[in-house]
């Protein structure tokens, strides 16, 4: 694999990968149908009100969410976090469960899709030019499903070199990290910072200095026979391929502990991946340029990797 670091070239991570704009590699397909509360509009018409709060202050929820063999992978689980970030920010949801897992699934359809990435997005609504989100109504349902990869394949393989952002997760007393919201500036921030470095990701850490999270994903690193990963109250998203990871750990019969993690343990690491939605299971082989076990994407990695691919094609809500 390449070695981008130090290289001092604009934009050589989008040049030498083909990644688009946002930082994601997407296979959009011509004939995208967006919906937008129980209508779909082609991509070039799809449109919400310039007074809605979700664009004029990040208010509002989201879920990331994958398709395999059309199976929705953890589709309930994704619905339950939605609502419960949607709760925590004082946004009432008009619709039921049943209602927004039919409309992901019709959305599907609609695409002609069975293997792809979900964009599930509740905004606040059209309201006034103030703070206030009791002048908005009317929360907009906007649901995207496309043909996306977060990394190139050779990521996956080779596994990934990844640095520490000077960007501090934002503390859980100031906003509970467990909320999925539109507003993702620290997240952009820091991965900022990793693309600045020639790296995709970076690790955040908290206010005292423990590792909380990556920009975009959950962290696990082994030393000997256990593994450990970042505690919600660290910093960390209650990320739903994390709960997965977590399971395929012990279903290998491995010990798993939740606590503190400094960068210390993360350089002396015997192995260390990262999860998420889109990245799935992801190893690392280099952190801050200290290199993690041999340099190679670790074993049991490997073994978590396998688990995880049977599950995803049949833990979820079928589309049809």
């Amino acid at each position: 694999m390449k070695d981008f670091r130090g290289s001092g070239e604009k934009d050589l991570l989008a040049t030498e990968l083909g990644m688009n704009e946002g930082g994601w590699y997407s296979t959009t397909h011509l004939t995208m149908k967006v919906y937008i509360n129980g209508e779909y509009f082609d991509k070039e018409n799809a449109k919400i009100s310039v007074f809605d709060h979700g664009l004029l202050y990040g208010d509002g929820v989201f879920e990331g969410i994958r398709l395999y063999s059309g199976c929705v992978f953890k589709l309930d689980e994704h619905l339950d976090r939605l609502e419960k970030s949607a709760k925590a920010i004082l946004l009432s949801l008009p619709w039921t469960r049943a209602e927004l897992s039919e409309a992901v699934c019709a959305t599907c359809r609609a695409n002609n899709l069975r293997d792809g990435y979900i964009r599930l997005v509740v905004t606040r609504g059209v309201g006034s030019l103030g703070l206030s989100h009791k002048t908005c109504s009317n929360p907009q349902l906007i649901i995207i499903a496309d043909k996306i990869s977060l990394y190139p394949q050779e990521y996956y393989t080779q596994g990934l070199k990844i640095v520490t952002s000077p960007t501090r997760r934002v503390n859980p007393a100031a906003f509970p990290p467990m909320v999925k919201s539109l507003n993702y500036l620290n997240n952009i921030m820091a991965k900022a910072d990793a693309n600045m470095s020639g790296c995709l990701e970076a690790l955040m850490l908290n206010d005292q200095g423990y590792i909380a999270e990556c920009t975009g994903d959950n962290v696990f690193i082994r030393h000997g026979d256990v593994w450990l990963t970042p505690a919600y109250h660290a910093g960390a998203l209650k990320g739903i391929t994390r709960g997965v990871a977590i399971e395929c750990i012990h279903e290998l019969g491995l010990k798993l502990v939740e606590t503190n993690i400094t960068r210390y343990e993360a350089w002396t690491a015997d192995e260390m991946f990262l999860t998420g939605t889109a990245a799935e299971i992801i190893p690392v082989v280099e952190v801050d340029t200290r290199v993690i076990g041999d340099g190679t994407p670790g074993s049991q990695t490997a073994k978590l990797l396998e688990i995880f691919q049977r599950k995803v094609k049949v833990e979820g809500t079928m589309i049809e």
